[in-house]
């Protein structure tokens, strides 16, 4: 297979370059990354439709990866319940090295092709699941011996790469290939690879999460209400969806705790 995560830069003695120039030169490579994702929209339409219909009937979705694509997944597994208001176990992000790796990296733990399945079997995972690999490269041992036990034993399994022809993307049932080319910094899979990679999470979780019915019109009306301005955003909702003044909106959310149920007992009651 061709890695062309791994090529040289299309730039090179970046040293030289006065700083205006390195950042004008990484911000044109970024441009090219949202066209990537588009090319990958299809596949993702694949993905999505899978876990939504696994998650509808009691399913979760775990990501499993490595570095930066393992730290992503773990980011968007941390998001959702904040902004859609699922329980904390519906989506899972797991990282080759356990949780120390999220803020240092672990030597050679994402070599170990044993050790992704032995994470997933603390959650009991099972075949109501879906599993999704991540790996900018599309090579990384940990996320295709995780999918490689996910598939044999009846696990539905997909994946976010950024090369074509991966062996990832060979064991995934539902691949995903997001393929941005080389990187400014030769092979520095965090910059254009994790920003594709971060699109598609992004694309991914908020289109499960809203045919999941976690959204309605375009408004989170089940996020947690953790801090004043998501409570002030919550007050807000309320008056768009009912006509309610600021006084009832806030009683209504201060009786609910939850947008959702302030809304639809206004409604119920009118």
């Amino acid at each position: 297979m061709e890695i062309t995560t791994e090529k040289d830069s299309n730039y090179n003695d970046l040293e030289k370059m006065s700083v205006r120039e390195i950042l004008e030169n990484i911000n044109k490579e970024d441009k090219t990354v949202p066209l990537a994702v588009e090319k990958a929209i299809p596949q993702l339409e694949e993905l999505a439709r899978i876990v939504a219909e696994r998650m509808k009937t009691g399913g979760r979705l775990f990501y499993i990866g490595a570095g930066t694509s393992g730290r992503l997944g773990i980011l968007d597994a941390s998001e959702c319940p904040p902004t859609f208001g699922v329980p904390f176990d519906w989506v899972l992000g797991i990282i080759a090295g356990g949780d120390t790796a999220i803020r240092k990296a672990v030597e050679f733990a994402e070599d170990d092709p044993t050790q992704a399945w032995k994470d997933l079997q603390t959650y009991e995972v099972d075949s109501n699941d879906v599993v999704v690999g991540l790996a900018a490269s599309g090579t990384t041992p940990y996320v295709i011996g995780g999918l490689e036990m996910a598939n044999a034993n009846g696990i539905t399994t997909g994946c976010i790469v950024c090369n074509t022809g991966s062996p990832v993307a060979a064991v995934a049932q539902f691949p995903v290939e997001v393929v941005v080319g080389p990187e400014f910094v030769s092979g520095s899979t965090r910059m254009k690879s994790g920003t594709a990679q971060k699109l598609a999470l992004n694309m991914l979780s908020t289109t499960v999460m809203i045919r999941l019915g976690r959204v309605k019109g375009n408004k989170m009306v089940d996020m947690q209400l953790t801090n004043h301005k998501l409570y002030n955003r919550g007050v807000r909702i309320i008056m768009t969806e009912t006509g309610a003044d600021e006084q009832t909106a806030t009683a209504l959310l201060e009786k609910y705790g939850n947008v959702r149920q302030a809304v639809e007992s206004f409604l119920i009651s009118s």
